[in-house]
């Protein structure tokens, strides 16, 4: 008996919990109520895509995933940091605006 169905069972579970998470960010995504809520959601729903990438190279046995899953995880952090910047810009703009008589 080899543990194949040990891992098979895992990643099938792992599948499972990353369709969840993306299901939940995705609904913080559009019910917001904030800037940072939705940036912050979007940097979940990316880290599970990326995990989705690695469970499927595991399961696939195809390592091009694992390539794919690199280059959304650069490109996620990079779009995290710009709408960081953009809403710090934005928050001081408006206090700004509110200290000028």
């Amino acid at each position: 008996m080899s543990g194949e169905w040990l891992l098979d069972a895992g990643v099938s579970f792992g599948f499972v919990m990353v369709f969840l998470t993306v299901g939940f960010a995705f609904l913080r995504l559009v019910l917001g109520p904030s800037l940072p809520d939705r940036v912050v959601a979007l940097d979940m729903m990316t880290v599970a895509i990326v995990a989705f990438c690695g469970l499927a190279a595991i399961r696939s046995g195809d390592a091009a995933f694992l390539d794919v899953a690199l280059a959304l995880a650069l490109v996620g952090f990079l779009a995290t940091v710009a709408l960081a910047r953009f809403a710090e810009r934005q928050r001081l703009r408006s206090e700004q605006k509110e200290k000028k008589p």
